[in-house]
């Protein structure tokens, strides 16, 4: 089976070397450095799965810059472009996944495309009568047909829309290639075509080719976390939605994993509501350690009586300098907005509580500075700060992962900046020499020198030689 993927983030790709274990992949970038190294089987993101795979693992895997070359003859498609929240409209940015949409339309539209980037509540059904993509294959045989491909013996009771309609077609056994024979979006294959409703395994949906499934990943821990999926969730009730589902499984070293089918648009709720859960969290130990550190009491010893309660658990509960990251931002802020006609109270506060942590970490900051220096004390006249000099360790927030996009920690510099104090960046996956105006250090010993104090959201073992300039949360060595 032949399956594409367009956008190598860490969800595109950690799909991509998952199915390609068993399937031919390809994967479609805009970035040719990036294509470039994939070829060579080096990984362009931090991930020490998706590394071990490339260079040591028999992957059915390249990448491609050529749209067609992805997918054409493609059975299913993976749309894992980035959805930037944008502040303006309040919305996530949806145009990448439209144009690959489109594209895949023009080229290919009998693949079955599976959108795996984050979407606002209701966007696939929109979607999809947007587009009015696919059509009925509800009519046809589906065990034959997956025989006539080669699928995997646990994958051969359900086959894609696609390689139903190879069924018969002796030129297409071998190749996978789409049926050009079949009708197309404008020639009536869209929705709710005749026949539709004859199957009561296939959804009201089915005969569109567009699904959803919500993806649950760690950035650095990306591929690790597809082959130990805590759940695989596919937004369809259908046969197609269940190949799709044994194809990761498939992938997958976990066994015996709890997959859910539920309707697109109640998935891409799960999606929101689990990470607006995981970031309620992380605002409450931040709000716990807030209080301790304020009143002055020992805030280990506080989390670790509450997560002996099995129904808080030992885990996710070390103090940061707010959530962030991709993700748990840009989705409790789209949430909020899906939210504006409907009483609530929680999701506001979440959003509002992570404010107030970056509020209080920066202003904890300025104090451990003037205290490591009585020449660093405020002007009455501007309540400016004295130049010194507060060093970022690393913009990434976890540790294993090389994305800072949106992390907790701009925030707090640009808190840091606006009292005058110049700020400087240990960054060493960094290629620019400043990031917004302040300036990179690649050389960890010279950052040391330089900074008065060291800011750092996880304390690291190079670090450990000057403790004393550190400023951390991180209680526990953990994420």
């Amino acid at each position: 089976m032949k399956i594409a993927i367009a956008g190598t983030g860490y969800v595109g790709l950690s799909n991509a070397i998952l199915l390609s274990q068993h399937n031919e992949v390809v994967a479609l970038d805009i970035v040719p450095e990036k294509v470039a190294m994939l070829n060579r089987k080096q990984s362009p993101i931090e991930d020490t799965e998706i590394e071990d795979y490339l260079k040591n693992k028999k992957l059915n895997f390249r990448a491609t810059l050529d749209k067609a070359d992805a997918y054409t003859g493609a059975d299913y498609i993976i749309i894992a472009t980035p959805t930037d929240y944008d502040p303006e409209t309040n919305y996530f940015n949806t145009k990448s996944i439209e144009a690959v949409i489109q594209d895949i339309i023009t080229i290919n539209p009998n693949a079955v495309m599976v959108i795996k980037s984050t979407v606002p509540v209701g966007y696939t059904a929109k979607t999809r009568e947007r587009f009015s993509v696919g059509r009925d294959s509800s009519r046809q045989t589906i065990p034959d047909a997956a025989q006539n491909v080669g699928l995997k013996p646990d994958l051969q009771n359900i086959a894609p829309p696609s390689l139903r309609a190879q069924r018969g077609n002796p030129a297409h056994q071998t190749t996978g290639a789409a049926d050009n024979t079949t009708p197309s979006p404008a020639s009536g294959g869209g929705a709710g075509g005749e026949g539709a409703s004859q199957s009561s395994v296939l959804s009201h949906q089915s005969s569109i080719n567009l699904l959803f499934s919500p993806e649950f990943l760690r950035e650095g821990r990306a591929l690790h976390d597809n082959l130990h999926p805590s759940r695989i969730i596919v937004g369809e009730k259908s046969k197609r939605a269940e190949t799709f589902a044994n194809l990761l499984k498939q992938g997958a070293v976990k066994q015996n994993i709890e997959t859910l089918f539920t309707d697109s648009t109640e998935a891409e709720a799960i999606k929101l509501f689990a990470n607006t859960f995981l970031a309620m969290r992380v605002a409450y130990f931040n709000e716990l350690d807030t209080y301790a550190a304020t009143h002055r009491l020992d805030t280990k010893q506080i989390i670790d009586g509450i997560s002996l309660d099995p129904r808080i658990g030992n885990h996710y509960n070390n103090p940061s300098f707010g959530y962030g990251g991709y993700c748990l931002p840009k989705d409790t802020k789209q949430l909020l907005a899906n939210y504006s006609e409907v009483p609530q109270n929680l999701i506001h506060a979440i959003v509002e509580s992570n404010t107030t942590r970056k509020d209080f970490i920066a202003t904890e900051i300025l104090k451990k500075l003037a205290n490591r220096s009585p020449a660093a004390t405020l002007s009455p006249q501007s309540s400016i700060l004295s130049p010194r000099v507060i060093g970022i360790h690393r913009l990434v927030m976890k540790a294993g992962s090389d994305n800072f996009r949106s992390s907790s920690i701009q925030g707090i510099m640009k808190r840091i900046k606006a009292k005058g104090i110049e700020v400087i960046i240990y960054e060493p996956a960094m290629k620019d020499s400043t990031f917004f105006n302040s300036r990179v250090v690649t050389d960890l010993a010279q950052f040391k020198k330089e900074a008065d104090v060291i800011v750092s959201n996880r304390m690291s073992e190079e670090l450990v030689d000057v403790e004393d300039k550190v400023y951390t949360r991180d209680l526990f060595g953990k994420d």
